[in-house]
């Protein structure tokens, strides 16, 4: 990989199930994990294991982007404070997203919301249902 590749984990827990993504430039992987109490509780470790399995290092991680609802009250709360908590010790860009800005889970579409200049970083407001 390029040293100066970009490397972009998305983080929706907003929905019925959690949803991890890595995008990077040549390939993406992606895992799913119940919407549950037991997982709220452990989502920097389901998180931290994903990055694992994948071989992605937090250090290389360019972006975070973590959609902030409307959604699942425990879920978006529980992504968010994890979210913000490597994006601060790790110092990675991190953009919040609303469910309304991707169609149909196109989570590809994020990185032209970025480039548009269309996410504000690091200004993370909740919308619970």
């Amino acid at each position: 990989m390029k040293k100066n590749s970009m490397i972009s984990l998305i983080i929706d827990a907003t929905k019925e199930l959690v949803f991890l993504k890595i995008i990077n430039d040549k390939e993406s992987y992606t895992k799913e994990y119940l919407n549950s109490r037991e997982n709220f509780d452990k989502i920097g470790l389901i998180i931290f294991n994903f990055l694992k399995f994948n071989k992605v290092k937090i250090s290389k991680i360019t972006n975070i982007f973590v959609n902030i609802g409307p959604g699942n009250f425990s879920g978006i709360r529980a992504s968010i404070a994890v979210s913000k908590a490597i994006s601060t010790s790790q110092k990675i860009n991190l953009y919040g997203f609303s469910s309304n800005q991707i169609n149909k889970r196109n989570y590809n579409k994020l990185l032209d919301l970025l480039r548009k200049e269309a996410l504000i970083k690091d200004l993370i407001k909740p919308i619970y249902n």
